[in-house]
């Protein structure tokens, strides 16, 4: 089998444009931006090794990791680990999208 490798979505990579810029505007600084985007580049990467850490979904190929206040939405295949979405789970799980 070979070595799978993490691969972002589009809505994945502008949801946390959205998230990591929404903390820079509020705080006036990059710090938490910055401490938040690490966090959950070293929660995704811990994915590589064992692909099942995250939460089964209603979606049968879809897994969901919690990172603090957030569930990065992600789904396993033979060579890719594919980020779909980031969530932040306090907003209201009605408007969420997945794919």
């Amino acid at each position: 089998m070979a070595k799978r490798k993490i691969v972002w979505s589009n809505r994945a990579k502008i949801r946390l444009y959205y998230i990591l810029n929404f903390y820079i505007v509020k705080n006036k600084s990059k710090v938490y931006s910055i401490k938040l985007q690490k966090l959950i580049s070293k929660e995704v990467n811990l994915l590589l090794k064992q692909p099942d850490l995250g939460l089964k979904t209603s979606e049968d190929t879809t897994r969901g990791l919690i990172i603090e206040n957030y569930i990065v939405y992600y789904e396993i295949t033979d060579d890719k680990i594919i980020i779909h979405t980031i969530w932040d789970s306090r907003q209201n799980p009605d408007n969420i999208i997945i794919k």
